[in-house]
């Protein structure tokens, strides 16, 4: 069983917030419409935050790292022992997260949900029910007390980062195998066609991709993931703990009224998942760019959302959501500092 609080209803936006923003958005001294998608995602930032003057200005990263038992499938193009190595780095500075969140000014947090690390690391949080999870080719990947687990690990890091007060939140992840594991569940919950889903995540050429799809789709037959399959049923059956611990965060921050500004196709991913557990947190979404991982457009396109960028991205680590996090803070800006034409004295068209 999911833990009960998953189930949970998130606060609905603000429908006052939202017109009044909307009121100030045609007040302003600009074309109506002239500022496109900067114009709504101010206004929808309004809604969730339940204000009139929205703010992406304290943005928390979240890196959450796992480790996955189909690595043992030759499915990465990187060996497994590359994920503990990254959470070094992370911590020290030397990562693409680490440098985005620097120059963002936004905190960053890593933490071991679930990798083969067998002591603590210095500077990372852990926060695991096991040592990555189990070759879904052979068996399940995870026991429903560790899936359990795993949610409440996001719930957790959530609830820590709540104390800065956050205007939004971003969350990332690192685990090689992850790509596998991700497209597996998409495929499963989307009862799409492994060789949609099989993207070439840290390199893979066109040969490693095609096993890839293979490997999917014996893992699916193995599981009996068909359409119509349970979200506990696919995060037991192939999942993944960082996977899984995103999908709670995403809840738990909906939960809280926290936009989440979702990354590439494997929060995606736990994205879909978290809609999945709990529809009501789907509101707080908000997409930063397309990646180029091959499955990518189908998940989006199950959310339907406006994703911010599309730059051939595919880090992960949260490094898309932190690029596209500006465009929030000068959408936020625009709306709070414009002068209306009252106030510039500028005459409105006739």
């Amino acid at each position: 069983m999911l833990p009960e609080w998953v189930h949970h209803d998130c606060p609905a936006i603000s429908l006052s917030h939202r017109d009044a923003a909307l009121v100030r958005q045609s007040e302003l001294t600009k074309p109506p419409g002239a500022l496109g998608r900067l114009e709504a995602l101010a206004v929808e930032l309004a809604a969730l935050q339940h204000t009139d003057r929205p703010s992406a200005a304290r943005a928390p990263i979240i890196i959450f790292a796992g480790d996955h038992g189909i690595a043992a499938q030759g499915v990465s193009a990187f060996p497994q022992e590359v994920t503990i190595a990254m959470l070094a780095n992370f911590a020290g500075g030397g990562a693409a997260i680490s440098v985005l969140a620097r120059e963002l000014g936004s905190s960053l947090e890593v933490v071991d949900a679930g990798t083969l690390a067998d002591t603590p690391l210095p500077g990372v949080v852990t926060d695991k029910p096991r040592r990555g999870s189990r070759d879904f080719s052979q068996e399940a990947a995870l026991e429903a007390s560790e899936v359990a687990f795993a949610l409440d690990c996001g719930q957790r890091a959530v609830a820590r980062a709540s104390l800065q007060s956050p205007d939004i939140l971003i969350f990332g992840e690192m685990g090689i195998g992850n790509t596998t594991t991700s497209a597996t569940m998409a495929a499963a919950l989307l009862a799409t066609g492994p060789d949609l889903m099989a993207g070439r995540g840290t390199g893979l050429d066109s040969a490693g991709r095609a096993r890839k799809g293979q490997i999917i789709a014996a893992a699916l037959s193995r599981h009996g993931l068909r359409a119509g399959a349970t979200p506990e049923q696919v995060l037991c059956a192939v999942g993944g703990l960082e996977i899984a611990a995103i999908s709670g965060a995403i809840i738990a921050a909906a939960q809280r009224r926290i936009p989440v500004l979702v990354d590439g196709f494997i929060v995606s991913v736990a994205a879909l998942m978290a809609v999945r557990i709990n529809p009501s947190c789907r509101p707080y979404l908000l997409f930063s760019h397309r990646s180029a991982e091959q499955g990518h457009r189908l998940v989006l396109e199950a959310l339907e959302p406006r994703p911010l960028l599309d730059l051939d991205l595919r880090l992960g680590e949260g490094s898309g959501a932190a690029l596209a996090l500006p465009i929030l803070r000068l959408a936020c800006a625009l709306h709070n500092q414009m002068a209306t034409f009252a106030e510039a004295a500028v005459p409105e068209r006739a």
